[in-house]
């Protein structure tokens, strides 16, 4: 009877000590997906052309890109680039990428973006003019970079433009205008020297130059023109000067307006919405690399919420790592995220561009989303705003020119801003 005591009591003993030792698992393990899902290292990063943790989806338009560096860098001839397309599908980061992969093949780069309020001439010359001073600390070719510098100056003269530099370099230096060059008054004339004088300096250097413009949709029609004249005279001397840029899809018919030879002076890569592989891979493999995963649903509903656009991909893989408490992120977690990721998108992403409008403008904005579908005809939006289609013409430019909007085809209309149609229907109050 006392053995039979003895036996369950040492049975229950180990029955407890097995739960115990269970529920302490149970609890590491809480602890250790805790700190995986830690905020701090949450691996996602939505911003405006911050790098993403994995750059999906872009890995060809890289690769020509280092093709077309690489045959500059030995004076071979090769195309400047535009890359184009909406907001969100990572533009800027793509002109990041290039600023580096043209620094590690010994590149001076110049990177700006453009907008409304400076002009071109504005943006170019400090950037310009650090890589002549550079240049001309070289004595091999301080005639050539002197004169660069000559010509500079000549040509912030000639535009009124102030280069806020330290002017006692210029003074030490001894540099003086370039009398009757880049001093016409006539942009395309003068840039086309400018440029062409800086690039001489460069190839004296041996040292090849990457101008990297953002956001290039901003510049004036003549502004554009006097660029693309300029690329062109430097490409027809074989010049080692290269420009990248991104911009709206506007961008083309205002480079088709400047000058009909663009399209064969310039490669105009479209960039769009991932595909769905690549938009897996953005989303998994910078969870993957934290020992975090995602159900397939949660995977499936991110990528149906986003429209695998980068940025939006970027937003939801952030607010679903703070909503998760362990691995794997489910797609209850998504559906939570979403409220957050979609509030977090109309108090900045939409919300910063939508409070730029005058109420005319938001009206016309309301029209096209009020008449639905991808592209939007003017006359449709004119109906909806109860007046005569000739009478938009100038609301429509304005909204072209503050990039809200683009042409796809005449007489046609769409956003330029991914799903900014849901956030105007998130505006309107019952």
């Amino acid at each position: 009877m006392r053995l039979r005591v003895i036996i369950g009591c040492v049975s229950s003993l180990l029955s407890h000590l097995y739960y115990f030792y269970r529920c302490i698992g149970e609890l590491a393990y809480s602890v250790v997906n805790f700190i995986y899902m830690n905020p701090v290292l949450n691996p996602y990063s939505p911003g405006a052309g911050t790098q993403p943790p994995e750059l999906a989806g872009r890995e060809l338009l890289l690769a020509d890109v280092d093709v077309t560096l690489e045959r500059i860098r030995q004076n071979a001839s090769s195309r400047s680039s535009i890359f184009v397309g909406l907001r969100g599908v990572g533009k800027t980061v793509l002109l990041n990428r290039v600023r580096e992969l043209a620094q590690t093949k010994g590149f001076m780069t110049v990177f700006i973006e453009a907008h409304e309020e400076k002009s071109l001439p504005v943006l170019l010359l400090p950037h310009l003019r650090r890589i002549l001073i550079k240049l001309n600390s070289y004595e091999q070719i301080s005639d050539v970079a002197r004169r660069g510098l000559r010509v500079l100056k000549s040509f912030a003269s000639a535009f009124k433009t102030k280069i806020s530099l330290n002017e006692a370099i210029d003074v030490e230096l001894g540099i003086q205008p370039e009398s009757g060059t880049a001093d016409s008054g006539d942009l395309e004339h003068d840039l086309s020297e400018l440029l062409t004088a800086v690039a001489e300096a460069s190839r004296a250097r041996n040292v090849p130059i990457c101008i990297v413009i953002d956001e290039i949709q901003y510049l004036t029609e003549p502004e554009m023109s006097a660029l693309i004249m300029a690329l062109h005279q430097i490409s027809q001397k074989g010049l080692p000067l290269i420009m990248y840029a991104a911009g709206l899809p506007l961008i083309l018919g205002l480079a088709g307006r400047s000058k009909s030879y663009s399209e064969r002076l310039f490669t105009f890569p479209r960039i769009g919405v991932l595909d769905d592989a690549a938009a897996r891979q953005a989303l998994e493999r910078p969870a993957q690399a934290n020992g975090v995963s995602f159900t397939a649903d949660a995977v499936n509903a991110i990528l149906d919420k986003t429209g695998r656009y980068p940025y939006f991909l970027q937003q939801w893989g952030y607010e679903t790592w703070n909503t998760a408490i362990v691995s794997p992120i489910s797609v209850s977690d998504v559906s939570i995220a979403t409220y957050r990721a979609i509030n977090q998108l109309d108090d900045s992403f939409f919300r910063v561009r939508f409070d730029r409008l005058t109420k005319r403008e938001k009206d016309f904005l309301f029209a096209m989303m009020s008449v639905g579908g991808d592209q939007q005809r003017s006359g449709d939006i004119a109906d909806k705003l109860g007046v005569k289609a000739t009478s938009i013409g100038p609301l429509r430019s304005s909204l072209i020119r503050k990039g809200m909007i683009y042409s796809p085809a005449h007489g046609d209309n769409a956003f330029t801003v991914p799903l900014f149609d849901e956030f105007l229907r998130r505006q309107i109050r019952p």
